[in-house]
């Protein structure tokens, strides 16, 4: 066929390219300013003029309203000297606006579009390094899923989870919504007794007696890597640096389903290096969750659907797993690359599953992610131009680019590569990359 054609062409040129890039010295550039090497047009944010580096929350959430009443503190690199700072919001009530000296500043809240709400524009100083925020959430956020006790498997508390993919962190904090804005953050989150807060960030394991938790993530992350789980949940171990969160009645199944993960870890490290972040958890969460899986630092988010009793469906977690290096560490710079996402991780994804359980069990997962493949292209069109690995999703949700293209035939066409170059050779670029351009 025509396009596989094309495909092995293109892999053979870059193939060229991966193994100079192995090869090419470290720049010496110590600037600490960002490269903005393309616009993300998802964001109103110019981290070209100033940068968030450091953010701290401290949130009061009221499950009676529905609402997360909340002050952000963030730090500041104002490297261009501009005397404004734009970040994105969506349906926040912005109550007010400080500098570091504790003075008010002018602020003004834009037009409202519905995919990107609203920019919220900020005078600031050449000097200014610190900015803070009161404001509150909408009871209809879109990152904020609010659970009824009854939606619940206990059916006695109420459940709170965000998502803040691909560009819904501005609905729930004031922030630089953009995959490539990077930024540490710590958190003071205030609620009700006897509910467990946790976060893309170190993790208690226990329920604190006043419902006051405090968080930490050293190493920088985007906006739409930032999440919050609120529940009656319970924790346990799966290993060393792996551990389990779940509703009470049913934390023990799912510590069963996921015996594996510490072996997971450790395949991934002997294949592409370190594991980074420190602790690999994941929480169960009820099934509204509308994703199989969300990679958040350090709390892997999970559907209940995969608890099918046998450990059939932890490919699922593998795949979260390789989003520790490919995704969080390594980071489309916007939404139209999302493949650098998901098709380096399909990829991780399929090799951690060959070294845990064998070959003949990751070509079947390889044949079938080849069948969906199929189908969405067979369901866009051949000539759409959303078969391409490269998006052009200005004007448009980002999460139209959630499909098949970006996961399968980004592995299919880093696979393609690896025939051409070697595994040996691939993996040895795969490890440079990850550690070339971490965080």
């Amino acid at each position: 066929m025509r396009s596989l054609t094309i495909k092995n062409a293109v892999a053979l040129s870059l193939s060229l390219v991966l193994m100079a890039a192995c090869s090419a010295p470290k720049s010496d550039d110590t600037n600490n300013s960002p490269t903005i090497l393309k616009k993300d047009h998802h964001s109103y944010s110019e981290p070209d003029k100033v940068v968030i580096t450091n953010l701290h929350l401290d949130l009061d959430v009221d499950f009676e309203n529905k609402i997360l009443n909340g002050r952000a503190d963030l730090n500041v690199n104002n490297h261009s000297g501009t005397d404004k700072l734009i970040l994105d919001t969506r349906g926040l009530t912005i109550k007010s606006v400080t500098l570091e000296d504790g003075k008010a500043t002018p602020f003004a809240l834009g037009a409202d579009d519905k995919h990107y709400g609203s920019p919220l524009t900020i005078d600031i100083s050449s000097n200014t390094k610190k900015v803070s925020i009161e404001y509150s959430t909408d009871p209809k956020a879109p990152a904020l899923q609010w659970l009824s006790p009854a939606q619940t498997r206990g059916g006695v508390h109420p459940f709170l989870f965000t998502q803040s993919q691909a560009i819904l962190a501005r609905s729930w904090l004031p922030c630089q919504d953009s995959p490539g804005v990077k930024f540490t953050y710590t958190a003071t989150v205030k609620v009700p007794q006897g509910l467990l807060a946790l976060m893309s960030a170190e993790n208690s394991r226990e329920k604190s007696a006043d419902g006051i938790y405090k968080f930490k993530m050293p190493q920088p992350i985007p906006s739409y890597l930032m999440a919050l789980s609120i529940g009656d949940l319970e924790y346990r171990s799966l290993g060393q640096t792996a551990g389990v969160y779940a509703e009470p009645d049913f934390v023990d199944a799912c510590a069963y389903e996921f015996a594996d993960v510490q072996e997971m870890i450790n395949q991934s490290e002997e294949l592409y290096g370190k594991y980074r972040w420190g602790q690999y958890d994941i929480i169960v969460l009820p099934p509204s969750f509308p994703f199989g899986g969300m990679e958040n630092p350090r709390l892997t988010f999970a559907t209940p659907t995969i608890i099918a009793g046998d450990r059939s469906l932890v490919a699922l977690i593998a795949h979260e797993l390789a989003h520790s290096w490919s995704g969080n560490l390594v980071t489309n710079a916007t939404w139209d690359d999302f493949w650098l996402n998901e098709g380096f991780t399909v990829y991780f994804e399929n090799r951690i599953m060959e070294k845990v359980y064998g070959r003949e069990y990751s070509e079947m997962l390889e044949q079938l992610g080849l069948q969906d493949l199929l189908e969405t292209i067979d369901e866009l069109g051949t000539e759409n131009d959303d078969t391409k690995l490269l998006l052009e999703l200005k004007g448009r949700d980002p999460d139209e680019g959630l499909t098949d293209i970006a996961y399968e035939k980004g592995r299919f066409f880093l696979k393609t590569v690896e025939t051409a170059v070697g595994r040996e050779k691939f993996d040895a670029f795969l490890n440079k990359y990850f550690n070339e351009f971490a965080f």
